[in-house]
C-alpha cells in the first residue's frame, strides 16, 4: 500500500473499498456454487439459480459502474499510478482489464447467462448419470451461443477461440498451443506406441475388487494432512466431479469422488484437488480480501494439482513411504502386493475413455481432443448437435477407443455445462509448467526424493509457497516460470520426464 512518504492518491481508498466488496460478493457466490455441487436439493435449482443471477448481476453492476471507471482513470494517471504500492498497482491493472472487458457486455445478457449456467450444471449431473446427450443439448446450444455473442462483443483476437483462451491463460494463443501440442504429440505418441509394442504390461489385478468407501475417505484425509492441507481452513466433501473452491485463504474447500470398485479414483482425485487447495491456502496475507487472492492463471493452478497428483502422488518415492499405510487401511486386500508392484500398476499406460482417470502419458491426448473440438466450435462453426459424433470419432482416431454412451463420452466433464470453453488446454499447460518447476525443485532441493520417501512432504510445499503460492495474482504465468527456471515455458521438460519415467517402468 502507499507509504507515508507517498500520500495516497485521491480515490484509492474508495477503489479499495469497491474491490473488497466485489471480492466479498465473489466469496458468497462461491459458497452457493459449492453447495449446489455437493448435494443441494434439486427442487431448489430454479429459484436458487435466479438468486445467483441477481447477486452476480449486482457484482457485475459494481464492477462496470461509472464510478469504477472514473476511479480507474484517476488511479491510472502516471503520477497517481507511480505513487501506488506494488499490490495496489497490480490491483488497478487487473481491475482495469476486467472492467474494459465486462463493460462490453449488456448487463441483462450477462445475468441471463449466469442463470443459465447455474441451471445447466445441475442438468448436466442428471444428463451424465443417464447418458442423455439429447436432453442436455438445449442447454449446451444456448451456452455456446452466448459465448459466441460474448466473443463478438469483446472483440475477436487472432481467432475467436483466442479470445476465450485469454480468459484462463492470459496471452496464450492457438498458434502457441498448436506448437506446444505438436511438440508433445511428436515425442509422446511414439513413446506410447513403443510401450504398446513392448507388451510387458504391469499387473493391475490387485486394483480390482471392492474397496470400502469409509476407508477410502480415511486414507484421503490422511494424505491431505501429510501434504500440509490445513483442515482448519478447509474441508473435504463429495461431488459428481471433483473440484476445489477457494473462497479465501482461510476457507479452501475440496471434493472428491469415491467409487466402490476403484481405489485410485478418489485417491488421485483428492491429491489433485489438494494441490489446488495448497495454492489457495498459502497466498500471502496482504492479498486476502482482494481480487488478487487467487491463482494467477488456470495453467499455473493446474500445474499444482498435476504436480502433486502425478509427479509426487504417482512417484516411486511416495509409495515407498505410503504403501504400507494403504495396506493398513485395506487389510487383507493388498497384503501380497509390493510397493514396487503397486507403483508400476498405478502407472500403467493404456488408452482409456475417461480423462480424469487417464495415465500421465495419454492424458495429454484427452486434452488435445477437447482443444481441437473447442477450436472447431468457435473458429469453424461446428454445430453443437454434432458434438457427440465428433467426440467419438476423435477418440477412435487418437486413442483407438470409442465411448459406448454419452456419460463416458461427451458428457463426462462438467466444464462445458458452466461455460468454461478455453479451460481444457490449462491441464496440459499445467503438466508442462509442473515438469519445469519440478526440474528446478530437484536441483534446489537435492535430497527431495529422499524426503518424499520418508514422508517429509512439507519442504516441497514450503518451496512452492515461496516460488508460486504466496504471490497470488501479483505475478503473471510467464513471470513465475521465468523466475523459477530462468526460462520461458518449454514442452521438453514434460517430454523428458515422461520418457525417463516410462522407459524405466516398461524397460524400453
Amino acid at each position: 500500500m502507499a507509504t507515508s512518504a507517498n500520500p495516497q492518491p485521491e480515490g484509492l481508498k474508495r477503489f479499495q473499498e469497491m474491490t473488497r466488496q466485489l471480492k466479498q460478493y465473489e466469496e458468497l457466490l462461491g459458497v452457493v456454487y459449492w453447495d449446489m455441487r455437493t448435494g443441494a436439493p434439486r427442487k431448489g435449482v430454479e429459484l436458487r439459480s435466479e438468486a445467483v443471477g441477481t447477486l452476480s448481476a449486482e457484482t457485475f453492476r459494481i464492477a462496470t459502474s461509472t464510478e469504477m471507471g472514473e476511479l480507474l482513470d484517476r488511479l491510472s494517471q502516471p503520477d497517481a499510478f507511480a505513487s501506488l504500492g506494488e499490490i495496489d498497482r497490480k490491483l488497478v491493472e487487473e481491475t482495469r482489464k476486467d472492467y474494459d472487458r465486462n463493460r462490453k457486455l449488456p448487463p441483462e445478457l450477462y445475468r441471463e447467462y449466469v442463470v443459465l449456467t447455474s441451471q445447466s450444471e445441475s442438468a448436466w449431473e442428471e444428463a451424465k448419470a443417464n447418458s442423455d446427450f439429447p436432453g442436455f443439448l438445449p442447454y449446451l446450444e444456448r451456452i455456446i451461443d452466448y459465448n459466441r455473442q460474448f466473443i463478438d462483443l469483446w472483440g475477436v483476437k487472432t481467432t475467436p477461440y483466442d479470445t476465450l483462451l485469454d480468459m484462463y491463460e492470459p496471452g496464450t494463443t492457438t498458434a502457441e498451443l498448436d506448437r506446444l501440442f505438436g511438440e508433445l504429440r511428436g515425442r509422446l505418441v511414439p513413446l506410447a506406441e513403443a510401450i504398446a509394442a513392448q507388451g510387458d504390461r504391469p499387473d493391475t489385478t490387485f486394483l480390482e475388487g471392492t474397496f470400502d468407501v469409509a476407508a477410502q475417505k480415511r486414507f484421503s484425509l490422511f494424505i491431505l494432512k501429510q501434504m500440509g492441507y490445513d483442515f482448519e481452513a478447509g474441508r473435504l466433501d463429495e461431488s459428481v466431479h471433483p473440484f476445489a473452491t477457494g473462497l479465501n485463504p482461510g476457507d479452501v474447500r475440496i471434493t472428491t469422488r469415491y467409487l466402490l470398485d476403484d481405489i485410485t479414483s478418489a485417491l488421485f482425485g483428492t491429491i489433485h484437488e489438494g494441490g489446488h487447495a495448497l495454492y489457495e491456502q498459502n497466498i500471502k496475507a496482504e492479498l486476502a480480501g482482494t481480487p488478487l487472492s487467487g491463482g494467477t492463471s488456470m495453467g499455473i493452478h493446474e500445474s499444482q494439482s498435476r504436480l502433486w497428483e502425478n509427479m509426487i502422488g504417482r512417484s516411486r518415492a511416495f509409495w515407498e513411504r505410503y504403501f504400507p499405510e494403504l495396506q493398513r487401511h485395506f487389510p487383507g486386500q493388498l497384503d501380497t502386493v509390493t510397493a514396487e508392484a503397486f507403483y508400476r500398476g498405478i502407472n500403467v499406460v493404456e488408452p482409456s475413455l475417461i480423462r480424469i482417470e487417464a495415465d500421465e502419458l495419454t492424458y495429454n491426448l484427452h486434452i488435445m481432443i477437447r482443444y481441437e473440438i473447442e477450436k472447431m466450435l468457435f473458429n469453424e462453426g461446428l454445430n453443437p448437435r454434432d458434438l457427440q459424433e465428433v467426440w467419438n470419432e476423435k477418440y477412435k482416431g487418437a486413442l483407438g477407443v470409442a465411448p459406448s454412451n454419452a456419460g463416458e463420452g461427451v458428457l463426462q466433464d462438467v466444464h462445458w455445462s458452466g461455460g468454461s470453453f478455453g479451460y481444457f488446454p490449462s491441464y496440459s499447460l499445467g503438466n508442462m509448467y509442473a515438469a519445469q518447476m519440478m526440474n528446478t525443485a530437484q536441483r534446489k532441493l537435492p535430497d527431495l526424493n529422499a524426503q518424499i520417501a520418508e514422508g517429509r512432504l512439507l519442504p516441497l510445499k514450503e518451496w512452492l509457497t515461496g516460488e508460486v503460492y504466496q504471490f497470488g495474482k501479483l505475478l503473471k504465468p510467464a513471470e513465475i516460470i521465468q523466475r523459477i527456471s530462468g526460462e520461458s515455458l518449454r514442452s521438453s521438460y514434460l517430454c523428458d520426464y515422461l520418457e525417463g519415467k516410462y522407459r524405466e517402468i516398461y524397460r524400453l
